[in-house]
Parts: C-alpha cells; structure tokens; sequence
C-alpha cells in the first residue's frame, strides 16, 4: 500500500574520481522540494576526494558503495535495482539539475502514460565556463535516427518499463542511453518532450564523450543500424572525419 512517505524518484549518481563536480550534482538533486527522492550513489573505487564527499551526504542518501565495478552501465542498473521508487534516471556526477527541473519533468509525467520524459538541457563548457544550449527537440524517430536528440540528464523513466526492458546494455560503453531511447520507443512508443530547460551537462577534458569520442561514434553507428535498419550518412561521415582529427593529434603530439 502507497503511502505519502514512499520515495518518488530513484536516482543513481555513477562516478568515479569526480569527486570535484560530486558534491555540486547532489546539491542539485536535493534542491529539488516537495519530492520523496531515494538516492544512490555507485563509485567505481575512486581514489580523490570523492568518499569525502559521500560521508558529507550520507545522512541524505539511501545508499552507497565504492568498488570496482563493471562499468558505468552495471553500475547504473545494480543502483536502479536498489531502488523502489515508480520513477527512474541517473545522474552522472559530473552532471546537474537546475533548480526544480525534476519537479518539472515528475509533475508532467505523473498522470501520464509515456514510458518516460525528457527536457532540454544546457552544455557546459569547462574550459571557458560558457552555457550552450543542447540540440535537444521533441521526439521524433527520423530525427533520433539522425543523431541523438534526447539529453540524458534531461529524463525521467518510469521503473516499469526500465524492469521490462533490463535497463542499460552493459555491453555498450558510450551510447548505453541512446539505446535505451531506442529500445523505449520500439517497445512503448514515443517519448514525452517538454520545453524547459531542467539539467546541465558538463563537458570537460575527462569526460567520457570526449576521451572516446570515436568509440561513442562506432557505437552510436552499430544503435542506429540496430534499429533503423539504415545509417545516415552523417554518422559516417562525423565517424571519419573523428579518426583524422584523433591520427592528426596523436602526430602533433609526437613531434
């Protein structure tokens, strides 16, 4: 039996040796009012100041561990399976929430029946602390086709259709949440977009999208054939003109 008191949400903060951008990621998450939020925190064994971060949370948090793992998608998935909440998502711990933006996409969903919600989201960018907005736009299956148009700090799911379909591919290192998008649509239909603005990706030089931007392309490929049968052109293209830059700075940096 539901009661007032049962968490709403189930949020996995994945992280490993983030700690810097840790403590900034829970902040967001909690400064989100009026929701029952249940939040774990799966830390890949991190090595900087990470478990500080963690005991100065830890009376806010359902759960949390620190160890070796099998990557950020088992992770993901085990944190998600702790959980009971009717909702679902992850954050990654160098990512954030803007004040409310999980209200908003709880308050939108919730006498729904989508599968899940997303919203727009910003971009940051580290290096010259400049917000760009994502190329985010409302659903639709030629245009995931064409490149990812779903921001992932930018949705909620619900715990139903996570569990029917297994969660992440842990198989997958970089597009795990593309083929989630995917993988919801073919099974469920579309996904509900809304126009706010709810979370922030930061991007920096460690950041995994940039450390293996030619593996995210190599995967993200393999997803669109998977499930659209054909390749645009574009993802060739991005892919080869991807492996020169990556030839060509490997070259500088030998010389």
């Amino acid at each position: 039996m539901k009661t007032l008191n049962d968490p709403n949400i189930t949020i996995v903060v994945p992280s490993l040796n983030q700690g810097k951008f840790l403590d900034m990621a829970l902040l967001s998450i909690f400064s989100n009012k009026n929701l029952n939020l249940e939040v774990f925190i799966e830390d890949g064994g991190s090595t900087d100041c990470t478990f500080d971060i963690i005991k100065k949370w830890e009376d806010r948090l359902s759960g949390w561990r620190s160890c070796k793992d099998g990557g950020q998608s088992s992770a993901i998935n085990m944190g998600i399976k702790r959980g009971t909440a009717p909702y679902v998502t992850w954050l990654n711990s160098d990512d954030y929430y803007l004040y409310g933006g999980l209200n908003k996409l709880y308050e939108n969903i919730k006498y729904t029946d989508y599968p899940a919600i997303y919203g727009r989201t910003y971009d940051l960018i580290e290096s010259t602390k400049s917000l760009l907005i994502t190329k985010v736009e409302p659903f639709d299956p030629k245009r995931l086709a064409f490149r990812c148009i779903v921001s992932q700090p930018g949705v909620l799911i619900q715990r139903k259709v996570w569990e029917e379909l297994d969660g992440l591919d842990e198989s997958l290192e970089m597009s795990m949440d593309y083929d989630l998008w995917w993988r919801i649509y073919k099974n469920y239909g579309n996904l509900l977009y809304i126009d706010d603005v709810v979370a922030t990706n930061r991007v920096h030089l460690n950041s995994k999208t940039k450390k293996n931007y030619v593996l995210h392309y190599v995967e993200s490929i393999k997803v669109v054939k998977k499930y659209n049968i054909y390749v645009p052109l574009k993802w060739i293209i991005f892919l080869n003109l991807r492996r020169v830059k990556r030839i060509f700075n490997e070259y500088i940096a030998r010389i």
